[in-house]
């Protein structure tokens, strides 16, 4: 163990099993929690100094760990959370290393509103704005002012605003131009104590027909939604939504639905649509199968679930295998969401 100037403890060959929710076996040489911004500076200054690739990790639940890291996996642990309270909004200052799920029922309980559909998405918010996470109709960006960095190159600090970070569906300019030159440390966000809830996605306004619609109802559903629906990692490997929903031309949707007049479309505002990616696969006949140590969860199609014992090749493999039949009887190419680390 190496023990830097600012306190900061750089371990070696530590096992990554326990810090990515499918549970596959993979050893970083490095590993280091920086909680300042003083300590991830050193941790950049120590893999440059050693020549090391650098490989930022939250809780590793958007993440398939295809093999062991030759290089420094940092993870952020700073766990910084101010409000300041504006005359019609609150300003959240955020650091990288909080849980996501807690940082929403904080606000929930304080009666703010922005986050409530995003309850119980599981990581850290450094890694929040990477895919711009989303469900029920809500997305990061929609809350999102700017997002605090340190580049890789040199360490030093910057701020993107939202309007820079190129959001798109599930995408980001973290996961394009800036992929692997910056760590993000923090997120600032703009929410509001008087607002009107999101309820027009899925089966949320059913959850909630007998409650009042704030914050912290709003939040309780969606959490007992997602219970219902995907499965609690600590108990069966996965990183919730494997596939993205696949986008469409709209000429190829109309077409599809005369085909499969039950499909689920959901029109976007650039002459494109949206499909449902577990209704694609749970049509192919791949709900609740399994192969081995891997599988496609029984109770939603979207979610592929590693059992135990198995390698990310093996849930790769099935991957390609649910992709092919997609292709082949829709014409639709459905792309994996997690991350692949290192890219196979």
């Amino acid at each position: 163990m190496i023990q830097l100037q600012h306190g900061l403890l750089i371990q070696q060959n530590v096992s990554l099993q326990d810090k990515n929710t499918f549970g596959f076996e993979s050893v970083a040489r490095y590993f280091c929690e920086p909680n300042s911004i003083e300590q991830c500076q050193e941790a950049l200054a120590f893999a440059r100094t050693h020549q090391l690739n650098l490989f930022p990790l939250g809780e590793g639940s958007n993440l398939i760990l295809t093999a062991d890291i030759d290089g420094l996996v940092l993870r952020m642990s700073n766990q910084t959370l101010t409000y300041q309270v504006e005359k019609d909004h609150i300003i959240a200052e955020v650091g990288a290393g909080v849980v996501w799920h807690e940082l929403v029922m904080d606000t929930v309980r304080k009666g703010y509103y922005g986050l409530e559909n995003l309850a119980l998405i599981p990581g850290r918010v450094g890694a929040a704005p990477v895919q711009n996470i989303g469900a029920y109709g809500v997305e990061l960006s929609d809350s999102l002012v700017s997002v605090q960095v340190l580049y890789v190159a040199d360490g030093a600090v910057g701020s993107i605003a939202v309007e820079d970070c190129d959001f798109a569906y599930r995408d980001s300019v973290f996961k394009q131009q800036l992929k692997g030159q910056v760590v993000i440390t923090g997120v600032t966000l703009k929410l509001h104590a008087n607002a009107q809830g999101k309820l027009g996605y899925g089966d949320l306004a059913t959850e909630l027909q007998d409650l009042t619609p704030n914050a912290e109802n709003i939040a309780h559903a969606v959490c007992a939604i997602r219970a219902r629906k995907l499965p609690d990692p600590k108990l069966i490997g996965n990183a919730g939504s494997f596939f993205k929903n696949p986008i469409v031309s709209d000429s190829q949707a109309k077409l599809l639905k005369q085909q499969y007049p039950d499909m689920p479309i959901y029109p976007m505002s650039d002459q494109s649509c949206k499909l449902a990616a577990g209704w694609l696969i749970q049509q192919a006949g791949f709900k609740g199968y399994r192969e081995g140590h891997v599988g496609v969860y029984e109770k939603q199609a979207l979610v592929l679930v590693h059992f135990g014992a198995g390698q990310a090749s093996d849930l790769l493999a099935l991957a390609e295998q649910i992709q092919l039949k997609i292709f082949d009887l829709f014409n639709v190419q459905l792309e994996i969401e997690p991350s692949q680390v290192p890219l196979s």
